[in-house]
């Protein structure tokens, strides 16, 4: 019998993690929103990591502790992580001041070139954008989430594909299609636990 998972509550890790791996497949890879991440979700190599931490600087901390684990990981069994974090900046203006915090230290540790981090909130907001207006969605995940990029992985990908600078206006344009019906319809789709 099917539940649903409210990421509103105290969810499990499993669930936190089957909630994201259903976002993924449903939104990032079935929206096309990301045209690479089907091929490393078929090949097994994202790695889905869920945060315990409750304020910035234990989230901080697991970070460095995440990247240290990819970078000693071989890309061909872990390309990429999702570092979840339930319990920490659900705020998002907070959340969004801790990216230029992480932008720093990946300076600062000399992973500048070697890693980036891309990031998704359930409430990512652009800058200049109205709060409901749909193109958001783009970013919005069911928990906040840090995602660790290989730079060398990202260079392949975007060299073997052409037209990746339209990749965000269709994304954008893929949202505006969708509207707020059909993202919300999506959305019930996501959350419901397949187990």
């Amino acid at each position: 019998m099917s539940k649903a998972i409210d990421p509103l509550h105290d969810p499990t890790d499993e669930q936190v993690i089957v909630l994201t791996r259903r976002w993924v497949e449903h939104a990032v890879i079935g929206l096309n929103l990301c045209p690479f991440a089907n091929a490393v979700l078929r090949k097994n190599q994202i790695a889905f990591q869920v945060s315990h931490a409750r304020d910035a600087d234990t989230l901080l901390q697991n970070l460095m502790d995440s990247i240290e684990w990819l970078l000693a990981t071989p890309a061909e069994a872990t390309d990429t992580l999702l570092l979840i974090h339930p319990w920490v900046l659900s705020d998002f203006f907070e959340f969004n001041d801790l990216i230029g915090d992480i932008e720093t230290l990946l300076e600062d540790s000399g992973l500048e070139g070697v890693l980036q981090i891309a990031s998704f909130h359930p409430d990512y907001q652009f800058a200049g954008v109205a709060t409901d207006d749909v193109t958001n969605h783009t970013n919005r995940s069911p928990f906040p989430i840090l995602h660790l990029l290989r730079e060398d992985s990202l260079d392949k990908a975007i060299g073997a594909m052409p037209h990746t600078d339209d990749i965000i206006e269709r994304n954008l344009d893929t949202m505006r299609q969708l509207g707020t019906d059909g993202w919300q319809t999506l959305q019930a789709r996501i959350r419901k636990d397949t187990a």
